[in-house]
């Protein structure tokens, strides 16, 4: 089935970054809107905000409330008045560099999990690209979904930057099939991202798009195989 919206299968605290300068915020206009989706892009709202948004703008790190070395990356805004991205300049961008630091310099920190090697790549395209605030709204395909090939790419860019490590939040772990198909059975998985009554909305913040939800729960009512 169909839904508005895209599901790309690109592959989450950011960071404790050198000291911020003092300017006053910037405000860059509205979001870009795409129809046509290319598969060489990599788009703010569908790639490389899932990532940023599950492992480093969390409670206590750089979610708008905490702002550890006042660095904000809660929103598309709040990222570029931060001063952690050179549009153009991935290899200049300090959300980019702490990704390859070493012990606990490195972003996210020990004993957090580090990004894989797909979900810097899709900062660095971001960046490449110029930074921009865009979304594919392109028509999103559901009629075919699996665990490897949907529900993986899913988790690793919106859930398994808090829910994985020593201590996932919540106490739950979805790093595994194992893990998630626990939740997918007893009812959380599905009723944490659709909002519905009795559960706290996941990720916080900010809701997966349609397409996501959908694909979720398509999933879940096929006996959450894994496949």
């Amino acid at each position: 089935m169909k839904s508005k919206s895209v599901f790309l299968g690109l592959v989450v605290p950011v960071f404790a970054l050198l000291g911020a300068c003092t300017h006053t915020p910037l405000n860059f206009g509205e979001l870009q809107l795409s129809e046509d989706c290319s598969p060489d892009t990599a788009y703010f709202v569908n790639n490389a905000f899932p990532i940023i948004n599950s492992s480093c703008a969390k409670s206590g790190c750089h979610d708008a409330i905490s702002s550890e070395e006042d660095v904000d990356l809660s929103s598309w805004n709040a990222i570029m008045n931060s001063d952690v991205v050179k549009p153009g300049n991935p290899d200049g961008s300090k959300l980019y560099e702490v990704l390859f630091k070493s012990g606990e310099d490195r972003m996210p920190p020990p004993p957090e999990l580090a990004l894989s090697d797909g979900q810097k790549a899709v900062i660095r395209l971001w960046i490449e690209q110029g930074a921009l605030n865009n979304e594919c709204i392109g028509a999103c395909d559901t009629s075919v979904v699996t665990y490897s090939g949907s529900i993986v790419p899913l988790m690793s860019n919106n859930c398994i930057g808090c829910h994985s490590g020593a201590s996932p939040s919540g106490g739950i772990s979805l790093t595994s099939y194992s893990d998630v198909a626990v939740v997918a059975g007893n009812g959380k998985l599905y009723g944490t991202v659709a909002g519905l009554s009795g559960y706290s909305s996941m990720p916080p913040g900010v809701s997966l798009n349609d397409c996501l939800v959908e694909t979720i729960r398509l999933w879940v009512e096929n006996g959450y195989p894994n496949d």
